[in-house]
């Protein structure tokens, strides 16, 4: 994230279990070679459910998450966000189970991780816990904002949005719910691989301060690793995760339409234009999904998508997220053809939170044999800087050096406290949002930490923005404790709340924007270090933990202060869903079809789990066309080939303009182009308006 912006009771959450409690169609991409002995009807090892769900929320006049600012507001739609659960249970003890949600979307907030849970225990009971959910983000810097119940994240977003907060809520619990009534038989199968032209790292300064193992570890200075999870039933391959570190910033902050970014777009080939999935029928509660494929963060803190190291235009922005989408996609597809390593053995899961405002690190995790503490949360005025590679922010502060924040905090602010100094010092801080905490909820300070263990696979949930070399350090811990391979222990990043960046001590030194970004000082990541292998020791030897400090529920404190949409109404002397703008009357593939429409505000209804535009061909008469077929949609809101944008006109009417990049391939035949609305009057409810344009060929 390139922030520059200055508990629930225990029933509620499944508290009871910190520690987690002991019909198909075929996908069509690959036969994989580890299922003979299914096919040969030998016992599977895990029950295995998928299940994809809309999460998308508002996409006009909502502030947009990730770059910090307060001019990126939302004017419309190019991918639609999407949340794909994983639930894995043992087959011989379906109530041990585990289940793994990745969601296009910016960041996890304690927020969602409340509310989800809260409504998965009232659906299943204890059987769905505060231990074995794990809910991760892709961190798209392209999504809506305003979810989380802390401040500093809803600056950007007059606050917070209710309709936001329910879509990615809703969208989590769906796709959960749909996982778990697809659970059926099935092997799980891991591979590993590398991929090395879709990161680079954007803190290399930071970076060459680490000592010379960490360097030869990742000579590139960026971590390569890219792993596969699939799942398999009778010989087919129907689902996959895939975990690579690369930040979500292909799209730029001059973007102005909510996008899934590139690991969104990668799953969405994969779904949607590889394996043929429909959003609107095939992953919906009454489908099945022949293919679920999830591209998930892991440390990814100070990994670039943008190979240049110089933050994309729009809209060039857009084939520098497909070229990354693709390059991930092809590496995992890759991967779904090898034999890899079937997965065995239990699964598990720990969480507890700490007060990461004061934790108290032992000496076998500081590094210099001392005793050391964490500290309440400062924003250092290199986070105000952003991340020049990706985003810069506010101007007049750089990464590294900021002489006036650092001479206040040298000589008023650590004198003052020593303590401070001990944990915070070098960084010269900008905002002491700790002490705003006081006031305010700002930022969250008790935060929850998890390993959740699928056979030979170990995830570490962080609830942040992890660099390689910290990512390192906390899997070679976990690793060296559970008797597990390096390669099988991943940190899963920007997992069930959010506390900006993690980075080794050495790094933070260095006070780029990554060390700005953590919050909690030079100690901090010995103190997830120390978690960590708390957690491990529990999982190796079958033992609870107290689920620690959880979180308070803050809900009743979030600012609303968006003003809502007033009145809807149509350009003079023109009614809702009239064509202000016919597409041509003849189009070759490649080209751009575009009609503009009188529409509403978006925001009178998200359309979670529809769409606001749909392309349709027509099926029957002469040539594909000739008027006596059915209309047939070939594309709607969530594809790569649409957009959807969103303009206001005067103080009630609204533009919409569709615009449909006609794919390679695509079939000749007679399409048009229709549009769904909502329109809210000045008295009463909020109906529903459409428009269609005349019939155009594609020849």
């Amino acid at each position: 994230m390139l922030w520059a912006g200055a508990g629930a009771a225990a029933g509620g959450l499944g508290l009871a279990g910190a520690h987690a409690a002991p019909a198909h169609a075929e996908a069509r991409h690959a036969t994989t070679p580890a299922d003979a002995a299914t096919a040969a009807g030998e016992t599977t090892p895990y029950l295995v459910g998928r299940g994809v769900a809309d999460a998308t929320g508002e996409v006009a006049e909502v502030g947009m998450m990730g770059y910090g600012r307060v001019d990126q507001q939302a004017e419309g739609l190019h991918t639609r966000l999407r949340a794909r659960a994983f639930v894995v249970a043992e087959a011989a003890e379906p109530d041990s189970r585990v289940a793994l949600v990745v969601v296009d979307s910016p960041m996890i907030f304690e927020s969602v991780h409340q509310a989800v849970l809260r409504r998965l225990a009232e659906r299943y009971g204890d059987l769905y816990t505060l231990a074995n959910v794990m809910l991760t983000a892709t961190h798209t810097h392209a999504g809506p904002g305003g979810y989380s119940h802390h401040l500093l994240y809803n600056l950007t977003t007059l606050g917070f949005h209710k309709k936001t907060f329910d879509a990615v809520t809703d969208g989590i619990v769906e796709a959960v719910v749909r996982a778990h009534e697809d659970l059926a038989p099935s092997r799980l199968t891991l591979t590993h691989g590398e991929l090395k032209d879709s990161s680079v790292n954007r803190s290399r300064e930071a970076f060459e301060r680490n000592p010379a193992e960490v360097k030869r570890h990742f000579p590139d200075a960026i971590d390569p690793q890219t792993t596969l999870l699939r799942v398999e039933r009778e010989g087919r391959a129907v689902g996959a995760v895939n975990w690579f570190a690369t930040h979500g910033t292909s799209m730029s902050g001059d973007n102005r339409l909510i996008s899934s970014d590139n690991k969104g777009y990668a799953a969405l080939h994969w779904e949607r234009e590889v394996e043929h999935g429909d959003y609107l029928e095939d992953y919906t509660g009454d489908g099945t999904p022949g293919f679920v494929a999830a591209f998930a963060q892991t440390n990814a803190g100070d990994m670039s998508p943008n190979l240049s190291l110089t933050p994309p235009t729009t809209p060039e922005d857009f084939a520098h997220t497909r070229a990354s989408g693709l390059r991930q996609y092809g590496a995992a597809a890759q991967q779904l053809d090898q034999r890899g390593t079937e997965v065995e053995g239990g699964v598990d899961a720990r969480l507890v939170y700490i007060d990461l405002s004061d934790v108290t690190v032992e000496p076998e995790f500081t590094g210099d044999g001392k005793t050391h503490k964490t500290a309440k949360p400062a924003i250092g005025a290199s986070m105000a800087a952003g991340s020049l590679e990706d985003g810069p922010a506010f101007p007049g502060f750089t990464e590294g050096e900021n002489p006036l924040w650092d001479t206040i905090s040298d000589s008023i602010v650590y004198n003052a406290s020593p303590e401070l100094r001990e944990a915070q010092a070098p960084k010269g801080i900008f905002v002491p949002i700790g002490e705003l905490n006081h006031i305010y909820p700002w930022v969250q300070e008790q935060v929850p930490v998890q390993l959740l263990r699928v056979g030979r696979l170990h995830l570490i949930g962080v609830p942040g923005e992890v660099t390689i070399a910290a990512g390192l350090r906390l899997r070679r811990t976990v690793a060296e404790i559970v008797g597990a391979e390096l390669r099988d222990v991943l940190v899963a990043g920007y997992a069930n709340a959010y506390f900006h960046y993690l980075t080794t001590p050495e790094e933070y030194d260095a006070q780029q924007y990554e060390g700005g970004s953590t919050l909690f000082g030079r100690w901090q990541l010995p103190a997830l270090q120390q978690t960590a292998a708390r957690l491990a020791r529990a999982v190796r030897d079958g033992e609870e933990l107290p689920a620690g400090p959880v979180a308070p529920d803050i809900a009743d404190k979030a600012l609303a202060l968006q003003p809502p949409v007033v009145l809807d109404a149509p350009p003079l002397g023109r009614k809702f869903g009239d064509v202000l703008t016919e597409p041509r009357t003849a189009y070759r593939p490649g080209e751009r079809v575009t009609a503009v429409f009188a529409g509403a505000h978006p925001g009178n209804d998200t359309h979670r789990g529809g769409t606001y535009l749909r392309v349709e061909r027509q099926d029957g008469g002469s040539g594909g066309g000739g008027g006596d077929g059915t209309w047939r949609t070939v594309a709607d809101d969530g594809d790569w080939a649409t957009t959807f944008r969103w303009a206001r006109e005067g103080v009630a009417a609204s533009k919409v303009t569709v615009s449909w990049d006609i794919p390679e391939g695509t079939e000749p035949g007679t399409y048009r182009i229709s549009y769904h609305g909502d329109a809210k009057p000045l008295v009463g409810t909020v109906r529903a308006i459409s428009g269609t344009t005349r019939a155009f060929t594609v020849g």
